[in-house]
């Protein structure tokens, strides 16, 4: 248990949040917060006193039965103890399952940098508007020349949808 602490004191937190979801985020806060306020509560019980001035009691009150039951009793209990075996197994394979998706995440995220990083040496390395051709075009979108063609057989010379999109440019002399 002390290795867990120990373990648990040398987290970065800031680096670890820093790379999960804001939810993740605020999840794991919450727990970290409870888990402190619990931790917190048990080292408050353990610092209580935990004997009981039995005498006391005897010369105060006027039945002694009373409080040699109450010793008898106090004395004989035995704090229940309950088995959180299949608490931690549940506990540990929701950790390995968060562990997987994030490690899925970070796979997802890597190959999205790498198309990124080519999207942006393709535009960084793009040659201007004003430089390009028609062929650069039809060898960049090669389904464009197919539909043109076709609707040049067609006789069709305007662009579906786009007067209703721009309006149609006209010059007044």
């Amino acid at each position: 248990m002390a290795a867990v602490r120990a373990a648990a004191k040398k987290v970065d937190w800031t680096t670890v949040t820093a790379k999960l979801k804001p939810e993740t985020v605020a999840s794991l806060n919450a727990f970290r917060r409870r888990q402190q306020e619990l931790q917190k509560t048990v080292q408050e019980l353990k610092d209580q006193q935990t004997s009981i001035d039995f005498d006391a009691y005897r010369r105060v009150l006027s039945n002694k039965g009373i409080v040699d039951e109450a010793q008898k009793a106090f004395a004989a209990f035995k704090p229940a103890s309950y088995d959180v075996t299949e608490q931690v197994r549940i506990i540990e394979q929701h950790e390995a399952n968060a562990v997987a998706a994030a490690e899925k995440t970070t796979q997802k995220i890597q190959v999205e940098l790498k198309e990124l990083d080519a999207l942006l040496k393709n535009i960084e390395t793009a040659r201007p508007l004003d430089q390009l051709t028609v062929d650069d075009i039809a060898s960049a979108i090669p389904e464009l020349d197919p539909t043109v063609e076709k609707m040049v057989k067609r006789g069709q010379w305007k662009v579906p949808g786009y007067y209703e999109r721009f309006g149609e440019y006209k010059v007044g002399f």
